[in-house]
């Protein structure tokens, strides 16, 4: 079945540990599927991509890759081209760079605001999240390190009790993933460092440490695997 096929295509890019949604539609599994090649490099900057040549790489009809490549537009990922496909987006340094200082005036604030306010088991509670980013780090894939970095700022900005601040702090984040044209693949160590700095900062939330929170935030977001 093709929905059972793109499931297999969407699986072979993501670690067990985050196999744990069963997508029920087409469009989003090819989404995921996208979303994992955009980051591993199998769809490369400036390149344009026609639907219907995606939709036989992944063994689907066009209609769920256009659908989820206009998503990845409103993403910023990519661009629609009339009568030829998409084109991946080249994110530049300066975008990247601006995408970090405008994530820290966003999150900075709201994690002071929640190490001062919040008990320090709220934290605790939080370590799961940590150790998921941790256990995908190891495993080097970047696509799955992805998805448990944004889950576990999720989790973190979640307890503010402000949805519009998640949602559009999501998109922000999702943005700043996309890599840099001709940077080279991610390496696992990269990504244990940044996982490592998920944890101390929750160190650091729980000693209600203000300074180093601040500090944390901002090179966390400076220093984000491209």
């Amino acid at each position: 079945m093709l929905e059972d096929r793109v499931h297999d295509t969407a699986r072979a890019r993501v670690p067990a540990q985050t196999r744990k949604v069963v997508r029920h539609s087409v469009r989003g599994q090819v989404l995921d599927a996208l979303r994992a090649a955009l980051l591993d490099g199998g769809l490369a900057p400036g390149e344009v991509y026609s639907g219907p040549a995606l939709g036989e790489r992944f063994g689907v009809s066009a209609t769920p890759v256009r659908e989820a490549m206009q998503q990845l537009a409103l993403e910023g990922a990519v661009e629609c081209l009339p009568n030829r496909g998409f084109r991946v987006l080249a994110r530049t340094p300066r975008e990247r760079a601006e995408l970090a200082e405008v994530r820290a005036l966003l999150e900075v604030p709201v994690m002071l605001r929640l190490a001062r306010t919040a008990p320090p088991e709220t934290w605790s509670d939080l370590r799961p999240a940590a150790e998921a980013t941790a256990e995908a780090a190891a495993t080097g894939d970047a696509a799955g390190y992805a998805d448990a970095d944004r889950a576990f700022h999720r989790a973190v900005l979640g307890l503010a009790g402000n949805e519009q601040l998640v949602r559009v702090s999501e998109d922000l984040h999702r943005r700043a993933q996309w890599p840099l044209p001709g940077a080279p693949r991610v390496r696992r160590a990269e990504l244990v460092a940044d996982a490592a700095e998920h944890a101390a900062l929750l160190e650091a939330l729980v000693a209600g440490d203000l300074a180093a929170v601040e500090s944390l935030v901002r090179a966390h977001f400076r220093g984000a695997p491209a």
